[in-house]
């Protein structure tokens, strides 16, 4: 049976679907005004891997990742850069496509965007308002009346005095409590994109774009909502507060004889990633995008260097550890090339590796222990060549994205930026062969040296020579 840790209530809980044939998984995706980082990257594959296993176990899933197209990020950029909001998002929606692509990330179900369901905030926000949970402002700005939630903090285990006293509340005069949270934020003078609502001319505030996105596609409940461990306070605490307090009455999951209030059954939170034990943003400065990264690295390894770590642990980023994760999956690769695959009837009581893989899976998705099951098998086609195994190891893999490739063509890919390409790498061998050939060894030994400086690894055997990129 699968089990979960659910955030909400800070344990593992089997994977019970409130209907078994319509599980539907929501995630908060990106704001798209700017390139993606790895944290981004993050996200996009640790619940790609999620889906691709939820599917494995035959559960009919609807996955849906939200585009969030309006924000102030996003008008401040698009002014920047003189261009409308539209422009800016489309081109940063496209390179987020790319990025994601890249990666091997499927795309979700269903992927919609802020700007396209403003009238079912609006909507929301009226009923919040008529159940007593918000209130317009003299401003023209709409609130939620925090303390009007009394489950408030229950996913980040913060109470309602702790954040009162805390100094980072922000200050409004406007407010009636500085805990309260925008819904509706009135327009700013000369701000050319706005909505008109009952309260003004203005556009939805952050918080209520998913609740109402994940209420109309469905319903007033689900089963998991996902995304990194930087939402689950305020956003995901806030988007519990809404969701509850527009359905009215009742909402909530019975988790151990326990009711818990929330419209989403199972909260799952990805960690962070970090560069030198801090986390990686773009208000630190400290972002490595996704594709200045893959200038480098073959986006398997990236995928790899994510995969290999649980998704709840922070991860460490640096060049040392996306190498070690590139000479592993190399080693993988490897297996693949000297024993060819052959067709495998993928089930989880094929054999002892695929009992201990689907065991590590279903134990809250532990592909730390996964990868090592990867790796004896690797091990044991290596040493019996095995093509049944190594067809083992190649689906066992594919249920989580990767070894999917020709194995010659993942060590001859990862071309660096301004590094030989494939052609001339197969020149230069070629050049090598007739120096040999004329028993040339200087300049055979000259060619060896330059490739070995470009970091192309030659096997000479009785078919020739075969490089890989090391």
């Amino acid at each position: 049976m699968l089990n979960i840790y659910n955030t909400l209530t800070r344990q593992k809980e089997p994977f019970s679907p409130i209907d078994p044939q319509n599980v539907r998984m929501y995630v908060c995706g990106m704001t798209v005004y700017d390139y993606c980082h790895l944290g981004h990257g993050r996200v996009m594959v640790v619940f790609d891997m999620i889906a691709r296993w939820l599917r494995a176990h035959g559960y009919p899933l609807t996955y849906v990742r939200n585009i969030t197209d309006i924000d102030d990020k996003i008008i401040a950029r698009a002014a920047e850069n003189g261009e409308t909001i539209g422009e800016l998002t489309a081109r940063f929606i496209q390179a987020m496509h790319e990025d994601a692509d890249a990666l091997g990330v499927l795309r979700p179900d269903v992927e919609p965007k802020a700007t396209e369901h403003v009238g079912q905030m609006i909507h929301m926000i009226e009923r919040l308002i008529a159940n007593g949970k918000a209130y317009p402002a003299e401003n023209g700005d709409v609130y939620y009346a925090v303390r009007e939630f009394a489950a408030y903090g229950q996913l980040s285990g913060k109470s309602l005095d702790d954040l009162r006293a805390g100094e980072r509340v922000e200050v409004d005069g406007f407010k009636r409590d500085p805990l309260d949270f925008v819904l509706w934020k009135a327009a700013k003078p000369n701000e050319a994109d706005f909505w008109e609502s009952p309260w003004g001319k203005g556009r939805p505030g952050w918080h209520i774009e998913c609740s109402a996105m994940s209420e109309e596609l469905f319903g007033d409940t689900f089963d998991i909502h996902g995304g990194g461990a930087d939402l689950q306070f305020p956003h995901h605490e806030n988007e519990i507060a809404q969701s509850c307090g527009a359905h009215g009455g009742h909402c909530g999951h019975n988790h151990e004889g326990k009711q818990i209030e929330s419209h989403v059954k199972y909260w799952l939170h990805n960690g962070f990633i970090r560069v030198d034990g801090e986390k990686m943003s773009k208000s630190l400065g400290n972002f490595f995008t996704i594709r200045d990264i893959l200038k480098v690295y073959d986006p398997e390894v990236v995928r790899f260097f994510i995969l290999r770590a649980h998704y709840r642990s922070p991860l460490n980023y640096s060049d040392a550890h996306l190498d070690d994760a590139k000479g592993a999956l190399t080693r993988l690769y490897t297996a693949l090339k000297n024993t060819p695959p052959a067709e495998f009837a993928l089930s989880e009581d094929a054999n002892e590796y695929t009992r201990r893989f689907y065991a590590a899976m279903d134990d809250d998705f532990a592909t730390v222990e996964a990868v090592a099951v990867l790796f004896e098998l690797a091990n044991e086609v290596n040493r019996t060549n095995s093509a049944e195994l190594a067809g083992c190891l190649k689906a066992l893999a594919g249920i989580i994205g990767l070894l999917q490739r020709d194995p010659q063509e993942f060590m001859q890919g990862g071309q660096a930026e301004g590094g030989l390409s494939n052609e001339e790498i197969d020149a230069l061998i070629e050049q090598r062969k007739q120096a040999r050939a004329a028993k040339n060894w200087a300049e055979s030994d000259r060619i060896r040296d330059l490739l070995t400086a470009e970091n192309i690894l030659l096997e000479d055997g009785a078919n020739g020579t075969v490089w890989r990129r090391g």
